[in-house]
């Protein structure tokens, strides 16, 4: 008895919600009392509940009530997602001028999707999906274009659990044929609901995709199927398309909450400016430098312990057969068992930064005479064999795994470039300089690439077409490097840098300088190794 009281209460106060919410200049207690025909006691318990909780508010000049700002930060924190708004805004309005018809910002809510804006058309005939309206995916433009750039798997789970039910004549209700449809709407870019849910409504809708690649919604227009042609849909298409990548470009990249754990210092040793991790797999241990300090140490079973320190500050390491190779200004250093074993001098210049292929062959990038920059392979007798020419200082080169292509790292524009062994250069990826300068390279065996943004607190991964996929934020100001490695070759070690850090930034950052490490942010590779003679 108590519950059936309990629900009948609830249901007045839904009611209660309800009346108000459907009253844009609001509803005073004698009309509220009227429409539902509750007491005014009644009433006026459920109202003061309801004001206390923000839910509702009293207009005191309009002596009405209207509904409270609580229920629009619940209804904004489940579903508004400001960012999203705000970048459709603008292209809602544009499309809309464009067409004269209106238009349409969704997002998937399960298996339907949810208007959140509308722009309204200028027609007194025009599509007026309500604000908050929930449709199915499988048969509108925004739920195609929505389900055609999900993952296999997921859209055809996601199609296997959902009721196909007519509701128009010309509704897919055959999944294969609808499976067929969203391969159509994926390849050219847009989707198309031809009056499949509600006779005489047609609609061309396109996917918004973040940096990360993650779809966050769809903008579509609609209108009457007499003023929206199918020639006309196929027309405007390739303008929705454009749009809603315009609105995906300004999203921020959504993470996953980082775990406290995430990354941890290898140790309490710090560094000036770290650098150039590398791992070494047949030793189990790393090796990186402190390019100022400037020293060589090695972090194993053992922790962390200091090889070796140099004269003058440290160019470039990597590993190989003989021992550690230190680049330093005018000559190499080979270091094995804490002892310098010999030692040689640079026959082309002073290389800016040096990687190895899978071959064991030594690159290096040097700045010419001329102010340009050559990149090519170190031969035995400390030459340099140019490759590929740059008019921008090169700082960090890596190659991917299978050696098919080498990527390098312009740090002065932001920017990274595929060099393939036919001698074409590509730009890979760019990023602003508000970003962070980027700093150091690792490629993991997926062949995405990674690089840190020193003044950024973060590193970046870029997927193989040069995408941006994940941004991760590490807890120190200046992360210098990374590379991969470990048991599995999937832990990734990060190097940073102290020198430059203000005092107030290390209060919040006092890691500064270590080595850090986190298991599994992906598929990774370990670093280069020189396996054969340098």
């Amino acid at each position: 008895m108590e519950k059936q009281k309990g629900i009948a209460v609830l249901e007045k106060a839904i009611d209660v919600l309800e009346a108000i919410g459907t009253a844009p200049e609001g509803v005073d207690s004698q009309q509220l009392a009227a429409q539902l025909n509750l007491p005014r006691a009644t009433l006026y318990r459920l109202l003061g509940i309801l004001v206390e909780r923000r839910m509702v508010r009293r207009d005191t000049a309009r002596k009405c009530y209207r509904l409270g700002f609580r229920y629009l930060e619940l209804v904004r924190n489940a579903w508004l997602e400001p960012d999203l708004v705000a970048a459709a805004s603008f292209e809602l309005r544009a499309l809309r001028d464009l067409t004269g018809e209106t238009t349409y910002l969704a997002i998937r809510d399960g298996d339907q999707v949810l208007s959140l804006e509308r722009c309204d058309g200028g027609h007194s005939h025009r599509s007026a999906a309500s604000m908050g309206q929930n449709k199915p995916l499988y048969c509108t433009g925004q739920g195609k274009a929505i389900l055609s750039v999900m993952a296999e798997a997921e859209r055809r789970e996601l199609l296997r659990r959902m009721v196909l039910e007519p509701l128009t004549p010309f509704t897919i209700t055959d999944r294969e044929r609808l499976l067929s449809e969203l391969q159509v709407t994926r390849v050219r870019g847009y989707g198309i609901d031809d009056e499949e849910i509600r006779l005489g409504i047609r609609c061309v809708a396109a996917p918004i995709i973040d940096g990360a690649g993650h779809v966050r919604g769809a903008l579509s227009i609609a209108g009457p199927a007499y003023r929206l042609t199918r020639e006309r849909l196929d027309l405007l298409g390739p303008e929705v398309v454009a749009s809603a990548q315009r609105v995906g470009s300004q999203l921020s990249v959504r993470q996953p909450p980082a775990r406290k754990d995430e990354l941890r210092p290898l140790s309490d040793t710090w560094a000036f400016m770290g650098g150039f991790p590398r791992w070494s797999a047949t030793e189990r241990c790393l090796y990186w430098a402190d390019r100022l300090g400037p020293a060589l140490y090695r972090h194993g079973a053992r922790g962390t312990e200091r090889v070796i320190r140099t004269e003058k500050p440290i160019l470039g390491l990597e590993l190989t057969p003989d021992g550690v190779l230190l680049a330093l200004e005018d000559e190499y250093l080979f270091v094995a068992q804490g002892q310098v074993r010999s030692r040689g001098q640079w026959g082309f210049g002073t290389p800016a930064c040096l990687c190895a292929d899978a071959a064991g062959h030594l690159w290096a990038a040097l700045r010419m005479g001329s102010g340009q920059w050559k990149v090519g392979q170190v031969h035995r007798d400390g030459t340099l064999a140019a490759h590929w020419q740059f008019n921008e200082a090169i700082s960090a080169l890596c190659w991917e795994p299978g050696g098919a292509q080498l990527f390098a790292l312009a740090a002065g524009s932001g920017t990274l470039f595929r060099l393939r062994q036919n001698g074409q250069v590509q730009r890979f990826a760019t990023l602003p300089k508000g970003s962070g300068e980027l700093s150091g390279l690792a490629v993991d065996r997926e062949g995405s690439v990674w690089t840190a943004l020193s003044g950024g607190w973060s590193i970046v991964k870029f997927d193989r077409e040069g995408s941006l996929e994940r941004m991760l934020g590490v807890p120190v100001a200046s992360p210098t490097d990374l590379c991969f490695g470990g048991s599995d070759a999937t832990t990734l070690f990060i190097t940073s840098a102290r020198q430059a850090v203000s005092r107030e930034a290390l209060k919040t950052a006092p890691w500064s300088g270590t080595v850090m490490s986190t298991p599994t942010p992906s598929q990774g590779a370990p670093a280069a190794v020189i396996h054969g003679p340098f």
